[in-house]
């Protein structure tokens, strides 16, 4: 009891800092554990900070443990009896003869450079990390994200299912020529390969579904057979030929012969060196069945490597080997006929080599009749073997170990593809079972598919096929590797060394340049497929972060861009309204972030800005994710940002100076109206108001958003459904994520996310009217102008109100008019409003003075020591002597006019916006209030009161 006691503090080391405290750990840092094996963690802060000890479980009952390989039964066995496949034994001869010696040696060499390179990408993206079940698909899609890893993963399955067929259509097709061989058939040539190919891929099912030690074990020995069977060929070459072998073309080592097939003798359809390599090419493919069961694998980051690449070398000796040999040994006709030896001294005619070597097969090969030979029968390996049966061992081996091979990884691959729940209506095959989590679903799934495809019973007609697919796989392998490499991400730390991010670009680039020279046609459709199936992911965005390198690149182009862009001089062409929103939390406000989204999105920097001036708050990452994920559910572009501030004024001064990064600052302050004012202490509006004076004295442009019910939801939230909102299901977020997948807590977010506010309904023909009373340099006409390139403004018609006088109306919108079509803005209606110079009703005024009068000192009735202290202790109420100082400088009642104007003009309209007034320095801070109030009073729709910094944003000029 003692030792299991020391070996748990063993395996938990305390720091020198404090015993609850944990030294780094290699499995603090790991996403998911064995089987069986209970996950340890780093103290959190909130364990740490209060010293709270909470009791620690061990392990619960045992659980048995998942079979593991290592990196020679696990990879390089898995790869060598995937490469040894039917090509080897059933078609490798006849290329030879196809294509010659030499240039069989290059497709081999071709084939290998390229699976060679995507080797060493595969070997540097497996030590990038652990690596979990699903082969190429985890890496692909870990490195590229899911946009790209979603089609390869199902293009790969699909890949590999159709290799199970392939190599099962192989074996089948052997059975049946010894069949004919010994003169039986069951049906016919072709109905005997289904049939055939039919039981065997059933029978190579339940080996699969008794699990992967049994399906290892079945391997092995399958490689043991392999290895009998190549020594058997190699000492059949050295055996002198018999004259019955001599007759069907087998000669032994002759030099003659080795030089006659050196060079390629074309025949047929097939007789073209692209379609050799076609052919050829799915012989090479088996580079993956190592990594595609990395999740059985005991050390992937060391076998994979390790494992591929020594079968890579293996077999390629092997494949290069064999084709000269046979090429030495074999003529490329024969007749098989005793008949056609001949004798010392003939007189017939004879041409070609045979002549040489005692035999006449001139008949034959002029008639195109001749059945054996390099050229014409696929059995050649069986017949230069000293022992035929043998062979047949081996290409029964090498065929059911590749079928078995790659039936196992097409399920484990689509296993992991379904976990990750990219597409729909797959999450059905993602179910494992036992304790090495067997897809039995997946299994079935891929024994359909190849039985369909083994239906076809065309070797030369599946393996074309096979190339496009798993080419294309490797491109994208190849290209995860230059892309991580390029990004220059931290992130991207392999362990192995031996490979460059400029191999990985040439491999994917002939990967893709082969894909088209083998079947065009093939190619189009696995391109067109992989285009979909991204487009459908790029739609969808699932909710998914595997720290992929397109983040990585994304980081290092925002980077280089905002470098780039600090040192390029301001321009008014390229002049975008970035805005620093004051939303506090932005679902409270979800008005005012839409409203600022409609004309910042895809266009220009919109940052949330969240000011805690609760004590008992402080700044959460946990509250930001909300935030953050209640932004993108909602659609709209932006950054949140929150501050621990004392005030509001505090607390958006920092803000102003520190949001943003380079050029990408705010130069426009947003902010919510402050409906409460009336009750609100002297304090919150000095906040309020020195907050827009603020950002005026940091050269940054305001807008105050007024609607009639207010921007807070705060309230509505627990009552009722405030009337400027509507409940909408459609915005809710398109990836919808259950409680139990997320980690973030959606309850209190749950009725924001269903409101949608007036900003996202389609304003019809509705107006958007636009009172530019001042030049602020123009802004005051651009948001409107991007509103309208909305797709719910769109319909919108912006009028444009300007004053003047009763003489001079026909010039000034004349003058205007000019001066819009300059800028280039759709507006042909300018009204110019001509009576602003009368006094307001009465009511109106009488209005304005009551709102003012709490904030009024009443002078008159108080002694002058009384008044004085008053003004020195109550700075923002308004004196006497101010009003009337400020009366011909910025006259009240021709704010309470111009009110009564919008609301006359303004009735139907979907937005108004007019210019913000700039007060005076000594203006109390109470009477703007009141001009705020007053202008925005009594106006059915949103009010936006806005003001640039005085410097043009529009020009009409080139340069």
């Amino acid at each position: 009891m003692r030792l299991r006691t020391s070996s748990v503090h063993d395996n938990r080391r305390p720091s020198i800092y404090s015993t609850m405290d944990a030294m780094p750990h290699l499995e603090f840092y790991a996403n998911a554990t064995a089987t069986g094996r209970i996950r340890r963690c780093r103290p959190s802060l909130e364990t740490l900070r209060p010293h709270v000890t909470s009791e620690e479980n061990g392990p619960g009952g045992k659980t048995a443990q998942p079979v593991r390989f290592g990196w020679i039964t696990g990879v390089m066995i898995r790869c060598m009896l995937n490469i040894w496949g039917v090509i080897l034994f059933l078609r490798l001869s006849w290329i030879t003869s196809q294509a010659g010696i030499l240039l069989t040696w290059l497709i081999i060499l071709m084939s290998v450079l390229v699976t060679s390179i995507t080797a060493l990408s595969v070997s540097a993206i497996s030590t990038n990390g652990r690596v979990s079940s699903g082969g190429a698909y985890f890496m692909i899609s870990r490195t590229l994200g899911p946009e790209l890893g979603g089609p390869i993963g199902v293009v790969f399955s699909f890949a590999n299912a159709l290799a199970c067929a392939l190599n099962t259509v192989g074996f089948a097709e052997t059975v049946r020529d010894l069949l004919i061989e010994y003169d039986s058939q069951i049906v016919d040539s072709v109905n005997d390969v289904r049939i055939i190919g039919s039981i065997t891929v059933t029978v190579l099912l339940l080996i699969s579904l008794a699990g992967m030690e049994w399906e290892s074990k079945t391997q092995i020995l399958f490689f043991l057979v392999l290895m009998v069977s190549f020594v058997n060929y190699f000492v059949g070459t050295l055996i002198p030929a018999t004259p019955q072998k001599q007759s069907i073309g087998v000669f032994g080592y002759r030099s003659e012969i080795f030089l006659e097939n050196l060079f390629p003798d074309w025949r047929g359809a097939d007789g073209d060196f692209f379609r050799m390599f076609a052919i050829f090419f799915p012989s090479a493919i088996g580079i993956l069945a190592g990594a595609n069961i990395s999740g059985d694998l005991k050390e992937p980051e060391i076998a994979i490597p390790r494992g591929t690449l020594m079968a890579i070398f293996w077999t390629t000796v092997s494949y290069l080997a064999i084709s000269s040999t046979v090429g030495a040994c074999v003529l490329r006709d024969a007749s098989g006929s005793m008949n056609d030896s001949l004798p010392l001294n003939f007189s017939e005619p004879c041409e070609g080599l045979s002549c040489g070597l005692g035999w006449n097969f001139t008949e034959c090969q002029q008639s195109g009749t001749c059945t054996f030979g390099l050229a014409n029968n696929f059995q050649v390996l069986i017949q230069v073997s000293g022992f035929g049966p043998l062979i047949y061992a081996g290409i029964f081996a090498a065929t059911l170990s590749s079928a078995l091979a790659f039936l196992v990884s097409a399920p484990k691959v689509f296993q992991c593809l379904c976990k990750d729940n990219i597409y729909p209506f797959i999450g059905f095959f993602a179910k494992g079972y036992g304790k090495n989590n067997e897809p039995l679903r997946a299994y079935l799934l891929c024994y359909i598919i190849a039985m369909c495809f083994i239906l076809i019973a065309e070797l030369n007609v599946i393996a074309p096929l096979i190339s496009n697919f798993f080419l294309c796989s490797y491109a994208l392998i190849n290209f995860s590797c230059f892309h991580a490499s390029i990004t220059n991400s931290p992130g991207w730390r392999p362990s192995f060394r031996y490979f460059s991010p400029w191999t990985g670009l040439f491999g994917a680039v002939i990967s893709v340049v082969l894909m088209f020279l083998l079947t065009w046609w093939a190619a189009l459709i696995a391109f067109g497929l992989i285009i979909f199936l991204f487009g459908y992911v790029v739609y969808k965005k699932p909710g998914v972060n595997w720290g992929s390198s397109v983040q990585a690149s994304t980081y290092n182009m925002a980077l280089s861009y905002s470098v780039s862009l600090a040192g390029v001089e301001d321009h008014v062409k390229n002049y975008r309204p970035q805005c620093l929103v004051l939303t506090g939390p932005p679902t409270l406000r979800p008005a005012l972030v839409d409203f600022v989204g409609s004309f910042t999105k895809n266009v220009s920097l919109m940052i949330c800005g969240d000011i805690l001036m609760d004590d008992e708050k402080s700044v959460s990452q946990r509250n930001s994710n909300d935030m953050i994920k209640w932004l993108n559910q909602r659609k709209v572009r932006s950054f949140y940002t929150s501050f621990k501030a004392s005030d509001l004024r505090e607390g958006a001064r920092h803000l102003l100076q520190a949001s943003g990064l380079g050029k990408l600052k705010p130069n426009i302050l947003v902010m919510g109206f402050k409906m409460n004012w009336h009750e609100s202490s002297s304090k919150g509006i000095e906040d309020y108001i020195n907050t827009i004076y603020d950002a005026f004295d940091s050269n940054h442009g305001v807008c105050v958003l007024r609607m009639m019910d207010g921007l807070d939801i705060r309230d509505e939230l627990e009552t009722e459904v405030n009337q400027a909102f509507e409940v909408d299901e459609a915005i809710e977020s398109d990836d919808q994520i259950s409680d139990a997948d997320s980690d973030v807590d959606n309850t209190k977010n749950t009725a924001n996310d269903q409101i949608k506010t007036v900003f996202q309904s389609n304003q019809g023909k509705k107006t958007i009217d636009v009172y530019w009373i001042s030049d602020d340099g123009g802004l005051t006409l651009l948001v409107p102008y991007l509103l309208t390139r909305r797709k719910c403004w769109r319909r919108s018609k912006v009028r444009v109100f300007i004053i003047g006088e009763q003489q001079t109306m026909e010039n000034d919108r004349k003058e205007m008019m000019t001066l819009l079509q300059r800028f280039r803005l759709d507006v042909h209606d300018v009204i110019v409003v001509t009576d602003s110079e009368r006094p307001p009703l009465a009511k109106n005024m009488r209005r304005f003075e009551e709102t003012l009068a709490p904030f009024r000192l009443n002078e008159g009735q108080l002694d002058e020591r009384t008044a004085q202290q008053q003004r020195t202790e109550f700075t923002w109420k308004v004196t006497d002597k101010e009003m009337d100082a400020l009366r011909p400088k910025v006259c009240s009642e021709k704010k309470v006019r111009l009110n009564e104007l919008i609301r006359r003009n303004s009735k139907y309209a979907a937005l108004v916006l007019v210019s913000l007034p700039v007060a005076q320095a000594d203006c109390p801070s109470s009477l703007y209030m009141s001009w705020l109030d007053t202008l925005s009073y009594g106006i059915h729709c949103p009010v936006l009161l806005i003001r640039g910094n005085q410097q043009n944003v529009m020009t009409f000029y080139c340069q």
